[in-house]
């Protein structure tokens, strides 16, 4: 099985999809990291130099290859990764793929990511709190169509990471 964590950035997708993979002996990957190794180049980098239509190419490229060659892995995708191009149709519609998504509050992703935007391109220029806020709300607003074609939804918001875990392995199984 391969079990496909979506949502937005800082929703836990990589640290719970680790637990996850530990504690089901599955492999854990970021398919972030993953083209980061395969390109050579950071996520940035690619932007930057390459622009974002040749790393959304990349990232279906990946995330297929990924869905057809592997199995037992929990793949932590990109925030953005569900909406581009077929992503979502692709997760969907793969055999023996499971997907979830990890869905916060737009105040627990506020907390989360003001401590921590620098590392966040797409977020770095935000000044305020506020304006963060509003940057978040927006972007959901037209990520959430994307988002909840998951399988299963899992809310996070006054759950420990271990309860969690708990509540994926339970939808899994």
């Amino acid at each position: 099985m391969i079990v496909v964590l979506i949502g937005y950035m800082a929703s836990g997708k990589s640290t719970l999809g680790k637990m996850l993979a530990k504690k089901l002996n599955y492999e854990f990957i970021d398919l972030d990291d993953y083209i980061e190794e395969t390109e050579k180049m950071t996520v940035s980098d690619i932007f930057k130099t390459k622009g974002e239509i040749y790393f959304r190419k990349q990232e279906s490229f990946y995330l297929q290859e990924m869905l057809n060659t592997k199995n037992n892995i929990i793949l932590s995708v990109g925030g953005g990764t569900p909406c581009f191009g077929n992503n979502m149709e692709l997760i969907l519609n793969s055999d023996n793929v499971t997907s979830i998504y990890l869905k916060a509050s737009i105040p627990l992703l506020v907390k989360k990511l003001i401590k921590k935007k620098n590392k966040r391109p797409l977020i770095a220029h935000i000044e305020s709190e506020e304006a963060l806020t509003e940057f978040i709300g927006k972007h959901l607003f037209e990520r959430i169509p994307y988002y909840s074609q998951a399988e299963f939804t899992i809310i996070t918001d006054g759950k420990t990471k271990r309860d969690i875990v708990e509540e994926l392995m339970f939808q899994l199984f």
